[in-house]
């Protein structure tokens, strides 16, 4: 049995504007790791856990677990 790996890039990009290909080529993966990644289909390395934590400017808990994350409510202003 694998653990999965739960991530929040989805919703870093889209709170910072980046697409993924832009994430992609900051990181010099394939612009499809990154959808892999928000998926779940693909748990990084934990160099690339890091490089992803690094880009964003936040510690890597934040960005990754291995608890599901709290779903955000519909209301919150951002």
């Amino acid at each position: 049995m694998t653990e999965q790996i739960h991530n929040r890039i989805a919703m870093l990009r889209a709170e910072r504007n980046v697409s993924r290909r832009e994430l992609a080529t900051a990181l010099g993966v394939h612009y499809q790791t990154i959808g892999y990644l928000e998926r779940g289909e693909y748990a990084p390395s934990l160099h690339l856990a890091l490089r992803i934590a690094a880009y964003f400017e936040v510690p890597v808990e934040v960005v990754f677990s291995t608890d599901p994350f709290p779903r955000l409510g519909s209301g919150q202003a951002g």
